[in-house]
């Protein structure tokens, strides 16, 4: 065994600071081009890899990463704990009991979206020449692993897309994330059968079907008992208020320790633990916004770059760059997905002003697909060619995303909010403490507005909207919502809490500012278009100031007034 020496160390803590901090930087200029930050991260490694930093200046990169396959192996090390990590965060992003209770259309919207980009893709990489494949004699195990990674989409960076276009908290939004995590869920689970088979294929029949049948089991279990146990784990944790978020923190990783472990054993990777460990923490009620937020930021912060500037570290995109094979991939990767979730939502009856949305949020392959193709390299099922198509094709679809989902999303009608609020559906002052106490309020005033409406049928539908996926956003504000089959116009009241309400938000402060929006229940496209626009308005930092400075309803009526005057929503 050989020791690591003092030079080691110093390359090691001069690799993460160059890597980290160009990384980090990078990525955060990206982000304000609206742009996700793994294509800065992508790209540092690029630079400071062999395609760049290696070929003009080969002692430079020789002299911050030695060929040394000790010092290759701390780096790599460290890269692949952030992956790991990234496959338990992207786990937590889904809420298996909200796509559960949709899954009438989410289950069928993320079938569709398998299935259909499987047989786009299935067929061209069969008949792709053999000098793009790592073993022609494995055509089809070849075929089907491509067709598998053209299935999965990048939950987390459609969910940041939603999030910055203020469509997150719509029930379009909740469709699109449910169906996503179906997405997510089925594709690991086909991509690490496939792996496992491509693994063990010096095994016989009946051993690579245990190994299917334990995969499929484990999952099962996971889903099921695991989530209970996790649950009650979670919530005894939050009743004995043990310190946060380091508990819950440590927690989490030790399942996702533990899963991951109890995969690698059954013969497939421990990526799809972390995965299913994820998914168990993920659907806990214990389990805060706040606590979420901060896993979610130390793993995309840390360790996340660290791993995809190591791609690029790691692979000449140069000298492996095929024009024929970039442009395939992405063709394929982003029609088939496309045209898999349009023919999905068109199947479950959706109104066709949501039909392109739902399309474009399943495109991206982003980080899982970089994720997979890396480990299809590294086992020798794809060459490393095929692996930077990939790259380019994921990040392309993630690139587009943005622009893109804003694009169908402004191709509507044009109305404007002030047909659906009025002076009279404003509480300057709420008398509520909880968040229960606060929608029953604004409900009562909702029902005073239309007298068609019951209080307690608008309450259990609000309650009912708010349990299945929490309507609080940062900064003070919570915009409950629900669609009622009575109601034939919508309405939208608005209460100031002056004390603040507990409401589970992402920055863990207090409701301040909330609307109510009803619609009805025939009408899908209207809610999107009224949360979205509040959302953007009332997220000017001056204008929640100044509501929450004024001393009655209106003053408060004035102002939101001429927020809501020259901006209109749009609807077709």
């Amino acid at each position: 065994m050989q020791n690591l020496s003092e030079h080691n160390i110093f390359i090691f803590l001069v690799q993460l600071f160059v890597l980290l901090g160009l990384a980090r930087g990078l990525g955060e200029l990206f982000r304000k081009w609206k742009q996700p930050p793994l294509t800065a991260e992508i790209l540092v490694g690029i630079l400071l890899g062999p395609t760049i930093l290696g070929r003009f200046l080969p002692g430079w990169h020789q002299a911050i990463f030695p060929a040394d396959p000790v010092q290759q192996n701390m780096l790599e090390t460290v890269a692949w704990i952030g992956v790991l990590f990234l496959l338990l965060e992207t786990g937590l992003e889904i809420d298996f009991s909200s796509a559960w209770r949709q899954r009438g259309k989410a289950l069928a919207i993320a079938l569709w979206d398998v299935i259909i980009p499987m047989i786009v893709a299935f067929v061209p990489c069969y008949f792709l020449p053999g000098a793009f494949l790592a073993d022609p004699e494995r055509r089809i195990i070849f075929a089907l692993f491509m067709a598998t990674i053209m299935t999965i989409s990048d939950l987390p960076i459609t969910a940041r897309a939603m999030h910055d276009l203020k469509l997150s908290k719509t029930d379009l939004g909740f469709l699109i994330i449910s169906a996503l995590s179906v997405n997510d869920l089925i594709g690991w689970l086909l991509f690490t059968l496939i792996l496992g088979f491509f693994m063990q294929s010096g095994l016989s029949a009946v051993h690579i079907l245990l190994i299917a049948a334990a995969t499929i089991g484990f999952a099962a279990l996971c889903l099921t008992i695991g989530r209970t146990l996790t649950d009650s784990a979670l919530t005894k944790i939050k009743a004995k208020q043990l310190p946060q978020p380091g508990i819950s923190l440590t927690f989490i990783c030790l399942l996702g320790l533990l899963c991951g472990a109890i995969t690698q054993k059954i013969g497939i990777h421990a990526l799809f633990g972390f995965f299913i460990a994820g998914i168990m923490a993920g659907g806990s009620k214990a389990l805060s916004e706040n606590v979420r937020q901060i896993i979610s930021q130390m793993v995309y912060a840390i360790f996340v770059p660290l791993f995809f500037v190591n791609i690029g570290l790691k692979v000449d995109f140069l000298g492996s760059f095929n024009v024929f094979l970039v442009l395939l991939i992405t063709a394929v990767g982003i029609a088939g997905k496309y045209y898999g979730a349009w023919l999905g939502a068109v199947a479950t009856g959706l109104p066709k002003s949501n039909l392109q949305s739902i399309a474009i949020a399943h495109t991206p392959g982003g980080a899982m697909v970089i994720v997979i193709g890396m480990l299809a390299m590294e086992n020798l099922l794809i060459t490393e060619p095929m692996f930077v198509a990939i790259v380019f094709s994921a990040v392309a679809s993630s690139v587009i995303l943005g622009p893109w989902l804003g694009y169908s999303l402004r191709k509507r009608r044009e109305i404007s909010i002030l047909e659906y609020f009025f002076h009279r559906a404003i509480i300057p002052r709420m008398q509520a403490a909880t968040r229960e106490q606060g929608i029953r309020e604004l409900c009562g005033l909702a029902a005073g507005i239309d007298d068609s409406l019951d209080v307690e049928d608008i309450c259990r539908n609000v309650l009912q909207r708010e349990s299945t996926m929490g309507t609080a956003m940062e900064e003070g504000i919570a915009i409950p919502h629900a669609r009622l089959a009575a109601l034939k116009s919508p309405i939208v009241v608005f209460g100031r809490s002056l004390e603040g309400i507990e409401w589970n938000s992402p920055d863990d402060k207090p409701a301040r500012l909330i609307f109510l929006i009803l619609t009805p229940a025939s009408d899908d496209d209207v809610q999107v278009q009224i949360l979205g626009l509040i959302a953007r308005v009332i997220s000017r930092a001056q204008l929640r100031q100044d509501i929450m400075q004024c001393e009655n309803a209106d003053q408060i009526w004035t102002i939101l007034h001429t927020a809501f005057t020259p901006q209109v929503i749009i609807r077709k």
